[in-house]
């Protein structure tokens, strides 16, 4: 997977001679490659250094670059600044994003050109999935997707949020996943009022609602998708609160498409939310954008302004959290097109009870 010319193409628009690519996704994506060097692209080609753990991946896996081994008396910044001369390049953007002080001052002690940050660049490309990525996406929600049936087999009385963690990156990993795209987050009973609760020693009990939240990668892009479950009958206000998200999910994946704002889609499962009356326990936006990063933009949340771009992959997790009782979070993932969104999450939404 590589995309160099996209990367190439899109420099005129953002008046750069070339863009130097460090981070770890960025070199991803334009690459195709899982390593550790820095890339220099231009319309008239471009160029790739890494050391002597990935110089044999990288000269079998890239196409379309030239690739140097570094050594003592040639480093990537000096191995940048022969090849940006060699094509005449002074305006040079680079990832502010993933940039750090320390490097900008290398960057700009050796390399005798104007440097831009232009994050934006990559930013807007990735924000766009092409069919070769959602290909990959689909594949690792599926994976997610057959996690969750199986940890129905699994989660019983006296399981831990621990063991049942642990258990979801075994089934994800067990069937082709690369790792878990984050650290799970399984939580149970009163722990579920915590978005983010880490998983820890608490006992599975009945009466609980669980919450699980997990995702995998598989060939550099991730997954992600929430579910709650209630072990044994919920209660009626349980029950009230689970139809409530599942309703403002729903709500949320009918507005979702290509050309609207984030903060659109947001406000249609936020208002079913606060209609309920739920709406100060509702925390936190709609949902994210995710790739070849768990987090990426655009996002759906309420300062979104931004436009979605059509194959933009977002999130659809509304959830409502009652402090030290429990809380519902649903979530799946959407592919936005001009008229609507695919939802690639298979897993069956309707109240679970164990």
């Amino acid at each position: 997977m590589n995309h160099l010319d996209v990367i190439s193409r899109k420099l005129p628009e953002y008046e750069l001679d070339a863009m130097l690519i460090t981070s770890e996704p960025g070199e991803f994506y334009a690459l195709g490659l899982h390593g550790e060097g820095m890339a220099v692209v231009t319309p008239q080609g471009s160029h790739y250094s890494t050391d002597g753990r990935y110089i044999e991946a990288a000269r079998t896996q890239i196409s379309g670059a030239e690739v140097s081994l570094i050594s003592n008396g040639k480093s990537h910044l000096s191995l940048a600044k022969d090849y940006l001369a060699k094509q005449g390049c002074l305006r040079v953007g680079f990832e502010e994003e993933y940039v750090t002080a320390g490097q900008l001052w290398r960057f700009e002690e050796s390399l005798p050109v104007q440097l831009i940050p232009a994050q934006a660049l990559m930013t807007s490309l990735r924000g766009s999935k092409d069919q070769e990525e959602l290909a990959v996406m689909r594949k690792a929600q599926a994976i997610t997707d057959a996690a969750f049936d199986e940890i129905l087999n699994f989660i019983r009385p006296g399981r831990t949020e621990q063991e049942i963690a642990a258990r979801l990156g075994y089934e994800m990993m067990r069937r082709g996943a690369l790792r878990a795209s984050f650290d799970p987050i399984v939580a149970a009973g009163p722990n579920g009022s915590r978005p983010h609760a880490v998983p820890g020693g608490r006992v599975i009990e009945r009466g609980m609602f669980i919450t699980m939240d997990f995702g995998c990668v598989v060939d550099g892009y991730c997954s992600d998708m929430t579910r709650t479950v209630s072990m044994g009958r919920p209660t009626d206000e349980m029950s009230l609160v689970y139809h409530t998200v599942l309703q403002a999910q729903q709500a949320g994946i009918a507005a979702a498409r290509a050309g609207i704002t984030g903060r659109e889609i947001d406000a249609a499962g936020r208002a079913v939310i606060s209609e309920a009356g739920y709406g100060e326990y509702f925390t936190h936006s709609f949902g994210h954008s995710l790739g070849l990063e768990i987090h990426e933009h655009p996002n759906a949340s309420p300062s979104e302004e931004q436009l979605m771009p059509v194959g933009a992959v977002i999130s659809a997790e509304p959830g409502i959290y009652l402090p030290g009782r429990f809380g519902v979070r649903i979530e799946d993932v959407l592919i936005l097109g001009r008229h609507g969104c695919e939802d690639i999450t298979r897993a069956p939404k309707r109240l679970i009870s164990l």
